[in-house]
């Protein structure tokens, strides 16, 4: 957030994205730097801030260049090294999102699916925080450290700013399913992809108006979960499959799964259509009168 930078005599917006910039890496590496947690909570908050850098890097993906899309695909690419573990952890909140509903039949063996779900992504953890991928992705976050302290970021003016955060609503607008009943996995997590950047981004307005934001946030932040929860059924929908550690239940969880896959995506519908109800011209004008109003 950019609350102490967007004073109503301070224009400095992109000194104020530097601060936020600064303040994500840091927070990353103290995400590598704890050794009181363990490997699953240091890549937990490894990957929650490298998805706030990814949003802010999308962002000013216009005014810093090759560069900056660089250090995207490469955030990108790091965050598919710990793929494995977490889609088998993601199974795993899928497998509980079924047991907390009434859509898992009562004689589905879930403690035996839960026990070689959770076998499964030991396994996957035991290599996924080594020292050599601390000292990698450490040096990683130094070099993107370099790199913002020289972007030329106080050229950017609060009008170019907020086109690009219309940028990102537009794109996420357009995601949404037209038919969201025979919506495909791979579209339902290509928009989720595209709100989490929308919900990263909003956060960086809330000073100009922090309770609306703030409720703004929240409602993105609820689609978000459902379309995460959508997710976490397909890859265990995926893990049942032949060869894979749920297979000898996929006939018996794989009706359950669909059904609640269909709710989720009821309720995703309804919370998209109120979020991206304006067009992506009246958001922006909106937050450029806020802005206004903000430093009048």
């Amino acid at each position: 957030m950019i609350e102490k930078d967007f004073g109503p005599a301070n224009a400095g917006v992109g000194d104020a994205l530097a601060g936020v910039g600064h303040e994500i890496l840091a927070d990353a590496r103290r995400a590598l730097e704890d050794r009181q947690q363990s490997d699953a909570e240091a890549v937990h908050a490894y990957r929650k801030t490298m998805k706030r850098w990814r949003a802010l890097l999308r962002l000013l993906a216009p005014f810093v260049g090759e560069d900056g899309r660089h250090l995207r695909q490469q955030a990108r690419d790091f965050a598919h090294e710990f793929a494995g573990a977490r889609d088998l952890q993601g199974a795993l909140d899928a497998l509980a999102d079924l047991a907390a509903s009434d859509e898992l039949p009562r004689t589905a063996p879930v403690a035996a699916m839960q026990r070689a779900l959770e076998q499964a992504k030991r396994a996957a953890e035991s290599s996924t925080m080594n020292e050599e991928r601390r000292g990698r992705l450490t040096t990683a976050l130094n070099a993107a450290t370099l790199a913002l302290e020289c972007w030329p970021l106080e050229r950017i003016a609060f009008a170019a700013f907020a086109h690009e955060l219309a940028r990102t609503y537009r794109q996420a607008r357009h995601a949404i399913p037209q038919d969201w009943a025979r919506a495909r996995a791979d579209q339902v997590h290509e928009l989720r992809k595209k709100v989490v950047a929308h919900r990263y981004q909003l956060e960086l307005i809330e000073p100009l108006w922090p309770r609306m934001t703030k409720v703004w946030v929240s409602e993105a932040q609820r689609l978000r979960d459902r379309l995460g929860h959508h997710h976490d059924l397909e890859m265990l929908k995926d893990l049942t499959a032949p060869g894979r550690p749920a297979a000898p239940w996929r006939q018996r969880i794989g009706p359950a799964i669909n059904s609640r896959q269909r709710v989720h995506l009821e309720e995703a519908a309804r919370l998209a259509s109120r979020l991206f109800a304006e067009r992506p011209k009246a958001f922006r004008e909106r937050i450029e009168a806020l802005w206004k109003n903000h430093r009048d």
